[in-house]
């Protein structure tokens, strides 16, 4: 089969990938499952080390706060955890019902979510991290910095996106 490039019409007369909407759909999702495998290890890893702090001997030490914001975080862990096992789980309950193209749009709504979440633990864990080892006000500060990064990055990624769309791709081509 020859490929007619980004701007070739496709099989179903888009412009785009010459593919069919299952192809589309499969591609999408294998795409949703690779960016999920990225965050999930980072969230992981994350989870990981939170749970082994409760059970340090530092931990003692912690203040009624300090405990309460480890405990966010925590749940915010496994929380962001469960968010990005739930594309998968769709995947599983739905198979062979001929329905990938309503698993990928569900799933990447949930990847978004999962990303908000994972942005949020990020932005609790410097603060957490910061607070304990420097001071509640270097914890407050860490947390509004890495917070302006985190918006300051979603927007960018937003505008990156806008300007695609502006710039006359009609988002076939790329679909994500």
């Amino acid at each position: 089969m020859e490929d007619g490039g980004a701007d070739a019409p496709a099989r179903d007369g888009r412009r785009g990938r010459d593919e069919t909407r299952e192809e589309r759909a499969d591609r999408n999702f294998a795409d949703i499952l690779q960016e999920l495998r990225v965050v999930m290890t980072g969230t992981q890893l994350i989870s990981g080390f939170l749970l082994a702090v409760a059970f340090q001997s530092g931990f003692r030490d912690l203040d009624a706060t300090e405990v309460q914001h480890y405990l966010v975080l925590v749940a915010l862990a496994g929380l962001a955890t469960l968010l990005g096992l739930t594309p998968v789980l769709v995947h599983r309950l739905h198979f062979r019902q001929r329905m990938k193209e309503q698993i990928v749009r569900f799933g990447n709504v949930l990847l978004i979510i999962t990303l908000v979440f994972v942005s949020l633990l990020v932005v609790a864990v410097t603060s957490f991290i910061f607070e304990v080892v420097v001071s509640p006000t270097a914890g407050l500060w860490a947390s509004m910095l890495s917070g302006v990064v985190v918006v300051a990055l979603w927007i960018l990624a937003w505008a990156v996106r806008r300007e695609s769309a502006r710039s006359g791709a009609d988002g076939s081509a790329a679909d994500g």
